[in-house]
């Protein structure tokens, strides 16, 4: 799941693979803005078949949060 989760905010920012992880912030880390975040919130719920709500969207800010949101979201 982190994998695949990195590589999609990858290539959804076109930012290197490398210099994304776990602790990596949306905001501080990859300098997204609030529309380039529900873009990749958009792109999540496509690739995983879930739904992200605006609210629980608000509190994902870093890869951590999204990939055990997504974890459990699927369990």
């Amino acid at each position: 799941m982190k994998d695949k989760v990195i590589k999609l905010i990858s290539d959804a920012t076109k930012i290197d693979i490398a210099k994304i992880n776990l602790e990596t912030s949306f905001v501080d880390d990859l300098n997204l803005d609030s529309l380039d975040i529900v873009e990749l919130m958009m792109k999540m719920e496509d690739e995983f078949g879930v739904e992200i709500p605006e609210e629980d969207a608000e509190g994902l800010k870093t890869v951590k949060d999204i990939v055990l949101y997504l974890e459990k979201k699927q369990a």
